[in-house]
């Protein structure tokens, strides 16, 4: 819900009333983004959607809009403990790309965090690390922060 709300609205609602406005988000049939299994059992999560469903995006100076090209966003990312470090989020970011692209985007977009270290906090890479970003196949397109470039994936236009 980060992303979705004002700060003021999203600060309100902390905890219970963002899990709620969430799983209204899903109840009403909207998909926010997609999982990934191990075993039978989910160990991460990728939020994707057509960008305009992020609208603090756009009042962000660092990652406002590049160009008025339509574009589909991924903005966050959880991985399980046990899976972090292995591949889940570069394997989460293939599969955004396909989910994007079986709903007729042609940019998928991400917004992820270069760190400045060679580690950091893992609660400052909730939007996912530029390296996997890279792995997954996206280039750098803008960067307005020196450590938050923003990143697209081109798919072919059928």
């Amino acid at each position: 819900m980060w992303w979705r709300l004002k700060r003021s609205e999203f600060e309100r609602r902390q905890g219970d009333g963002n899990k709620r406005a969430f799983k209204k988000i899903v109840a009403s049939g909207e998909e926010p983004g997609i999982l990934a299994y191990a075993g039978g059992r989910p160990i991460g999560w990728c939020a994707v959607a057509p960008r305009e469903a992020y609208p603090v995006l756009d009042r962000s100076p660092t990652l406002k809009r590049v160009d008025d090209q339509p574009v589909w966003s991924v903005t966050c990312f959880f991985i399980a403990r046990p899976w972090r470090r292995k591949g889940a989020t570069v394997a989460l970011l293939k599969a955004a790309i396909e989910y994007a692209a079986r709903h007729g985007a042609t940019i998928v977009e991400g917004y992820p965090i270069e760190p400045k270290k060679d580690s950091m906090p893992e609660v400052y890479a909730f939007t996912g690390m530029a390296s996997a970003f890279r792995k997954a196949g996206f280039v750098e397109v803008a960067r307005r922060s020196e450590t938050r470039p923003i990143m697209r994936y081109m798919l072919p236009i059928p």
